[in-house]
């Protein structure tokens, strides 16, 4: 019993001289991790609580924004979503807010205040939403004549799903320039790349007729074509 007992105390008297070497480093190891749990925990609660708020001003905006459609007071909805943007500016509704602003100033030809509210969905919304803002922000350009930087703001469009859309506004930049080759280009770009299902498809359409119509295949690669037409059939002969 008493060869129990002295092993034991050497246990004991091991642990201790370990915890007394290696305590004070265990214990802040275990509040690290404490906290890292608590404060992911804490910012799951307050990114909720966020969305939540948002939710709930974003809601303010849209009656404030039925509101301006009626009165036409676009300054009253561009107040409304610069204030949800400043207090909630990582949130979908932030960006939402900003757009319909943007299209009310410019609707009422308010075109500097349509310019800040796309330009800060460009800069800090939600990347899902920044390709057709800049689509948009170079439509407003254009209507102020400011070509080069529309087609700059353009060219910052790297989504193929919006490629169509890009091609079509650049179509249009480039009619009011006077550049009818690129113009059509640009809308034979348009209709190639929209889905069938688009809209967009017969818009892009009825401007390529508008300017031309279907770029024609240059006179060298229509002899080739009919020269590879004629050698097939007589292989199949």
């Amino acid at each position: 019993m008493s060869v129990y007992d002295a092993e034991e105390q050497q246990r004991i008297d091991a642990l201790k001289d370990w915890w007394a070497q290696w305590g004070n480093l265990v214990y802040a190891i275990t509040m690290v991790f404490l906290l890292g749990i608590a404060g992911s925990q804490g910012w799951k609660y307050y990114q909720k609580t966020q969305v939540v708020e948002a939710e709930t001003l974003f809601v303010s905006v849209q009656k404030v924004a039925q509101e301006s459609a009626a009165t036409k007071d676009w300054k009253k909805l561009s107040s409304a979503a610069t204030a949800l943007a400043d207090k909630y500016p990582s949130t979908f509704y932030a960006t939402d807010a900003q757009l319909m602003a943007a299209k009310a100033a410019f609707d009422a030809n308010a075109l500097t205040e349509a310019k800040a509210h796309l330009q800060w969905v460009v800069d800090k919304g939600q990347a899902t939403h920044q390709a057709i803002a800049r689509a948009r922000l170079a439509t407003v350009l254009l209507d102020e004549k400011k070509y080069d930087d529309a087609l700059k703001v353009l060219d910052g469009i790297k989504s193929d799903a919006f490629s169509s859309l890009a091609a079509d506004v650049k179509g249009d930049i480039f009619v009011a320039q006077g550049r009818t080759d690129e113009a059509r280009a640009a809308y034979q770009m348009a209709v190639d790349k929209a889905d069938s299902r688009s809209p967009l498809k017969a818009i892009s359409q009825s401007k390529l007729d508008a300017v031309g119509g279907t770029i024609e295949k240059p006179a060298e690669a229509k002899t080739d074509a009919k020269a590879d037409a004629k050698a097939d059939a007589g292989a199949k002969k």
